[in-house]
């Protein structure tokens, strides 16, 4: 009987937490899979933490009592299942109680990191746990991702390069959208329903080996929120990659990949909510995280010149908003990305 531990990391969303993990409970019924559900509230001033223990009172809480972000938020739950701290693990001081009267629980042979703003739909966790089971060579498999309006979100990338960050998800993209880089970052030359190995998947939903995660180590809590998957996912396929990239940058990307993407297993992923309600954060975080990684895999002068280009095209977006601010187009809305785009600019 395969056993799994469901991480969620929730802030703020107690009514999709609520619906993600009634959607969990449906689809694990009838299933010969062992569960537990570990919801980490980062300080919600919502009720969350009360609503589970009211209606889910089977679910592991754990309350840090403040927002550590994605990261710090899962390496708290995977600690307490025994998984490693190692040198990118929880080397921060953190300290937390897990609420349960078996302070060493056995370690499950797998791992689901789960959105709080996710809804599962049928047995796609049990499809998601039959795939690693029957490919002991895998580390990692994820689903397809859907909106909530049912479009399919892009979720599939192969690992970044110099001119991929330049031109993915920044204002250069938005000049010419249908760049190769971008294309190829997003695995866009593959149809997305077609199962296929992966340089690493969006973590709404990622089903990890127990085992692949005690070689590699926790997620690197210098990322507040944005790219910790990435490279976590880096170091779980390459277990020893510690992202000094240099001399083993080749060996990235030429790595025959161990992580899936499955599209017959799906998941509906209301995007964003809980980031949705700092924007400002969500766009320093974004971008932060973007320059930590360009650092940690291209060194400084890479970095440099990313986080030049990035500020360029943030002072091109709020002369961009004030032009249809001058002009009287929905003026509120225009101040708003001003403020938000002024920040960011104070804070790369």
């Amino acid at each position: 009987m395969p056993t799994l531990a469901i991480i969620i990391v929730s802030w703020n969303v107690r009514e999709l937490l609520r619906r993600c993990l009634r959607s969990v409970e449906e689809s694990l019924t009838g299933s010969d899979i062992a569960h537990e559900v570990i919801v980490v509230d980062n300080a919600s001033a919502d009720g969350t933490p009360e609503m589970l223990r009211t209606e889910f009172p089977e679910a592991r809480l754990i309350e840090p009592g403040a927002n550590l972000g994605f990261a710090a938020g899962n390496n708290l739950a995977l600690a307490g299942l025994g998984l490693g701290v190692g040198d990118w693990g929880l080397g921060v001081g953190h300290t937390y109680q897990l609420p349960t009267p078996n302070p060493q629980p056995p370690t499950p042979d797998y791992v689901l990191l789960l959105n709080p703003d996710t809804e599962v739909v049928g047995d796609a966790i049990a499809q998601l746990v039959a795939e690693l089971e029957s490919r002991p060579e895998l580390v990692a498999v994820g689903p397809r991702l859907r909106y909530g309006d049912g479009s399919v979100q892009s979720s599939r990338r192969r690992f970044p390069t110099r001119l991929s960050m330049l031109w993915e998800s920044t204002p250069l993209e938005r000049a010419w959208p249908g760049n190769p880089w971008a294309r190829r970052y997003r695995c866009e030359d593959v149809p997305d329903d077609v199962a296929q190995p992966v340089g690493w998947l969006v973590g709404a939903a990622l089903l990890v080996r127990s085992s692949a995660i005690a070689r590699a180590g926790l997620l690197d809590e210098r990322f507040f929120m944005y790219s910790e998957e990435l490279e976590w996912q880096c170091r779980l396929q390459i277990a020893d990659c510690r992202l000094q990239i240099g001399s083993a940058q080749s060996a990235i990307y030429n790595l025959q990949s161990t992580i899936v993407y499955l599209p017959e297993a799906e998941i509906i992923h209301y995007e964003g909510k809980s980031s949705e309600q700092a924007i400002t954060r969500r766009h320093v975080s974004f971008q932060r995280s973007k320059l930590l990684l360009a650092r940690m895999w291209f060194g400084w002068g890479f970095a440099n010149m990313l986080r030049a280009a990035l500020r360029m095209g943030y002072a091109y977006e709020i002369a961009a908003e004030a032009g249809k601010l001058a002009i009287g187009h929905r003026p509120d809305l225009r101040r708003q990305r001003i403020g938000v785009y002024r920040q960011v600019l104070r804070e790369l």
